[in-house]
């Protein structure tokens, strides 16, 4: 197992945004965190980050305890998100961004193949790689976002709403590639609103609400759950 999530909390002041959580990845999987707004899908993203501490539970990465380790060494160990908003840098470059992404790197050589292998999986960076990533639309913002955290060369990728905002043309071309990174051997942990896009790409999945596990399953039997269609899919 890559990620095992047990009895998670987060809080925000006296406020629990998650109550003790449990949640899985195995190495090779797509795994989808779905549900509705302010049901804590990205607080459980910052704490498996470490950008918000865990009050109670424990997050065990590749069989190591790192429920308190700082964010930037759970980067050096594998774990790189591409945040909600997509945050790019927006007065540096294509390139810039991408650079960003492999600052804890050393292997330049490393670094150049998988700069080759971003440009490859998102053809118009390569096209575009010196334009400033402010001027770009929200689509291309995104592949500079998910570009970066690849940069990295995660072994778990964390995406925080990967579709927020984009046109549906783009969000199946997104969607493509998270399968295609995924394919090459990379695991991913997506959170996302846009049930219907994660489920059918998703190998497993959880259903949060209000900061609970409700619901848990593969992707297709959750796709096809009566319930989870009325909710989330917009279909009784």
């Amino acid at each position: 197992m890559l990620l095992e999530i047990k009895d998670l909390v987060v809080r925000y002041g006296r406020i629990d945004a998650l109550h003790g959580i449990s949640i899985e990845v195995n190495e090779g999987e797509i795994v989808a965190l779905i549900g509705a707004n302010g049901a804590g899908k990205t607080t459980t993203m910052r704490a498996i980050s470490g950008i918000r501490p865990a009050a109670q539970g424990s997050i065990q990465f590749a069989g190591e305890d790192i429920t308190k380790l700082r964010a930037d060494l759970r980067v050096r160990r594998g774990i790189c998100q591409s945040p909600e908003g997509r945050g790019v840098f927006p007065g540096m470059t294509v390139l810039e961004n991408l650079d960003m992404g492999a600052y804890t790197r050393k292997d330049k050589s490393g670094v150049a193949a998988d700069l080759d292998r971003v440009f490859g999986l998102f053809p118009r960076l390569a096209e575009r790689r010196k334009q400033v990533a402010g001027t770009m639309s929200g689509g291309e913002q995104q592949m500079v976002a998910v570009g970066r955290a690849l940069m990295a060369r995660p072994k778990l990728l964390l995406l925080d709403e990967p579709s927020m905002g984009l046109a549906p043309m783009v969000i199946q071309q997104i969607f493509d590639i998270i399968v295609e990174i995924n394919r090459q051997g990379t695991t991913v942990l997506l959170v996302e609103q846009n049930a219907q896009q994660a489920l059918s790409r998703a190998h497993r999945a959880y259903v949060l609400e209000t900061g609970l596990i409700t619901k848990t399953g593969t992707g297709q039997e959750l796709l096809h759950d009566p319930s989870i269609k009325d909710a989330y899919l917009g279909v009784a």
